[in-house]
């Protein structure tokens, strides 16, 4: 092991790193350690010597057993990619000398260790703690699970020092390379079915994706040939669009009874799985089939073929639920299978003879994140991680250990008291903001054997749930010195949920997102090439990853992420049901609505086209005094700044409302407005997306351009019953639009009136509504 320097001159030429790691395990760490370092290089790859020959083959075994188990432990706090020591020494005297001090972001920290860090950018977070721990903190985490739980800023083992859950002992414990499968988390039947098969792929759907192995025609033809697709109506979902570039495009049918051993669960989700979904089956499914909804099962049916996926009338009152439990389900089987793949491939490894080169134990790919969902709040990330831990918990007396549970309930977590009191809103709009709505987090998801970590590192994680701006703030820009996005390499699923919402978030964090996933990493990692699959190796991961998109609403960016993004070999099933009946029957006001049409050349110029139709054509007719209280609702943004400054120009007499308005502004705009002190209020539709104010006073209403939500036209023409009846005379709303807005046109008066609107060479449409 090297000869020990002794006593009082080992203490005196060790710095406080060095120390720590000769009080929690006995000896110098290895990587400061030449003698210590060469054995630990050995004990990782075993070779013939001529003392090992000395020794019997029973001593042989039982010391290199315990010897690795040893060292696997000093091996989990080495560094990816080490700093000078000096620049240690300062790090390390700066975090326990300044423990009060006001740390920076985390995620900043984790990468200056060469790890991203899978938390949120909190107060939590103290650089240079994910080198190693006190003695005092590896006493109190192997005590039990509940002081595991409390091993976090809430319960500190010692004043100043905030503690993160990167301890040598669950480092191992988590660590796919280092494990090996247990007989009972192991799906046996998959590993019965692979043994006694000598087809060239397995039934198991997972097996079958992941195992072919595509040919360079294939990847020319996936981008050079265009899509070959075909329909089908199912009963539950409705119109369904299949499209393919490698085979000829296969309509699947909706199974009306579905078999659980079919659908080649893995051992504990079969058990597990009615009893989490229960709550969705009592009032809606037959006794005969007791594990899906109509919905789940139509869905689940898709999500198992490893085929792309676009459902856009996802609805957070009615399915949002029993959709998240269905992606969670088939996003938790595909990192079982692939994990249990790899733990039984590790126990093949270790038995074969040292020295044998064998390929066929390619199942990893150049990072360990296999899932990446994207979910706009921190409450939508709270769901899913609870819905995992039920899918793993069989029953009461056999719970799995979740690490770090309590800071994740803290910190996830909403105090209903925060809520403002009488605070009344629609619907959907509490549906849709319930919980912690912080809209900038990240967190790594690590599941291995009976146990669940949370706030992994990337690196380390299976599962990464983030928000748009949350990944964005770490894949960074060009030219950024602190940003990372090899996490992303080898990303076999993605998942989008409520891709509307991110529309009035910030789309480009999307865009930034869709950019930067599956590209060839920029350093190794530490990755074993000899498990890395060919796919991943040949920067096929794309061809490979299946994406999930769910929405509230058609919209042409979110499809154009889904045509343009998404490279399935498998083939895409995107849901096209057409709108039979738009939102102006819910208009309850007896209110006039006209269309007018504006005429532009391309998709670019319309913008364009239509500021110029509405101050040329559309304002003059508004100016006079009698058509006074004028809304103007604009979607966009940039449209908003732009007619903001047209009117500050021209002075006339407006006021605004935007999302980034002040309280007081609101208010002081909304009495001007209501008074009639102001005629025209411009106002975004951002704003009544986070709002859901009610604007008394309206009396002519102009739409700039159709609402991206349709059930926002009514809401806003129902604002008008608000205002006094005697008034009613000159009530009007006007609505531009261009050939270029078919789904919003359709969404709000039906797609029967949309083609006639669309075919009709008028530009002018009249529609009367109101309560009979």
């Amino acid at each position: 092991m090297g000869k020990r320097r002794g006593g009082r001159e080992l203490l005196r030429g060790l710095t406080k790193r060095h120390k720590r790691h000769l009080r929690d395990f006995g000896e110098e760490h290895p990587f400061y350690d030449p003698v210590l370092l060469l054995l630990l290089l050995h004990l990782c790859f075993p070779f013939q010597s001529d003392s090992s020959d000395k020794s019997s083959a029973e001593s042989d075994s039982e010391t290199e057993v315990e010897q690795v188990s040893v060292y696997h432990k000093l091996l989990a706090t080495l560094k990816t990619s080490p700093e000078s020591e000096s620049e240690e020494e300062d790090d390390e005297s700066e975090s326990e000398e300044d423990g009060d001090s006001e740390p920076e972001m985390g995620s900043e920290g984790s990468e200056e260790t060469g790890e991203v860090d899978g938390g949120e950018d909190d107060k939590n977070d103290v650089p240079g703690q994910e080198e190693g721990i006190t003695a005092t903190e590896t006493t109190e985490q192997t005590v039990g699970q509940e002081e595991a739980d409390g091993a976090d800023a809430s319960c500190d083992p010692s004043p100043g020092v905030i503690e993160e859950f990167t301890d040598v002992k669950h480092e191992s414990e988590f660590s796919l390379e280092t494990n090996f499968m247990e007989e009972e988390s192991g799906d046996c039947n998959a590993d019965k079915r692979d043994s006694n098969s000598s087809q060239a792929f397995s039934e198991d759907p997972f097996k079958q994706h992941m195992d072919r192995e595509l040919e360079e025609k294939d990847v020319e033809k996936m981008c050079t040939v265009p899509k070959t697709s075909s329909q089908s109506k199912w009963p539950a979902l409705g119109l369904l669009t299949f499209s393919s570039t490698l085979e000829k495009c296969k309509t699947l049918k909706a199974d009306k009874e579905v078999d659980v051993k079919q659908l080649y669960l893995h051992k504990p989700l079969e058990t597990t799985w009615p009893k989490v979904n229960k709550q969705f089956l009592s009032s809606v499914n037959k006794p005969s089939d007791p594990f899906f909804t109509p919905l789940q099962r139509e869905l689940f049916c898709i999500m198992n073929t490893y085929q792309d996926l676009f459902y856009p009338e996802r609805n957070a009152l009615t399915n949002g639920e029993e959709i998240r439990n269905a992606y969670c389900l088939h996003a938790l089987n595909h990192v079982l299978k692939a994990n249990a793949q790899v733990l039984s491939n590790n126990a093949k490894r270790r038995d074969q003879k040292p020295g044998t080169d064998n390929d066929d134990y390619r199942d990893q790919g150049l990072t360990r994140p296999k899932v990446l969902m994207i979910v706009p709040f921190r409450e939508c990330a709270l769901r899913i991680v609870h819905v995992f831990i039920n899918l793993l918990e069989v029953n009461e007396k056999k719970k799995i250990d979740v690490s770090n549970k309590k800071r994740f309930k803290g910190e996830f977590g909403f105090d209903p008291e925060e809520k403002p009191p009488n605070l009344k809103r629609p619907e959907d709009y509490e549906a849709v903001f319930a919980g912690n709505i912080d809209d900038h987090f990240r967190i790594g998801v690590a599941i291995l054997q009976k146990s669940m970590r949370l706030y992994a590192p990337f690196y380390s994680s299976d599962i990464i749930i983030a928000s748009p701006l949350g990944m964005r703030t770490i894949i960074g820009a060009e030219g950024e010195k602190k940003r990372d996005f090899d996490f992303l390499s080898s990303v076999e699923m993605l998942i989008i949920d409520q891709a509307d919402i991110y529309l009035m978030q910030n789309w480009e964090h999307v865009l930034h997102l869709m950019k930067h996933i599956n590209l060839l990493p920029l350093d190794s990692h530490g990755v074993d090439f000899s498990r890395v699959r060919m796919l991943n190796l040949n920067n096929w991961s794309k061809y490979y990853r299946q994406t999930l998109l769910f929405s509230a609403l058609q919209h042409p960016q979110i499809n154009s992420v889904f045509n343009k993004h998404c490279f399935n070999y498998t083939g895409q099933v995107a849901v096209r049901n057409v709108p039979l009946s738009g939102s102006i029957g819910r208009v309850v006001v007896q209110l006039p609505h006209v269309f007018r049409r504006l005429e532009a050349e391309n998709l670019t110029s319309v913008i364009d086209t239509r500021f110029q139709f509405f101050i040329n054509k559309v304002l003059p007719e508004y100016r006079d005094a009698i058509m006074s209280h004028t809304l103007i609702y604009v979607p966009s943004y940039f449209d908003y700044v732009r007619l903001r400054n047209y009117f500050k120009k021209e002075q006339l007499n407006f006021t605004h409302i935007c999302e980034y308005t002040k309280k007081a502004g609101i208010c002081r705009a909304r009495r001007f407005f209501l008074n009639g002190e102001k005629q025209f209020l411009l106002f975004t539709e951002r704003f009544h997306f986070y709002k859901r104010y009610t604007i008394k006073g309206i009396r002519n209403l102009i739409f700039y351009e159709l609402p991206t939500y349709c059930h926002f036209y009514s809401e806003i023409c129902n604002m008008m019953k608000a205002t006094d009846s005697a008034a009613d005379a000159t009530w009007t709303c006007t609505v531009l639009y261009s050939k270029y807005d078919a789904q919003k046109l359709a969404a709000v008066v039906g797609v029967d009136r949309t083609a006639q609107m669309l075919q009709s060479k008028k530009n002018v449409h009249l529609f009367v509504t109101g309560e009979n």
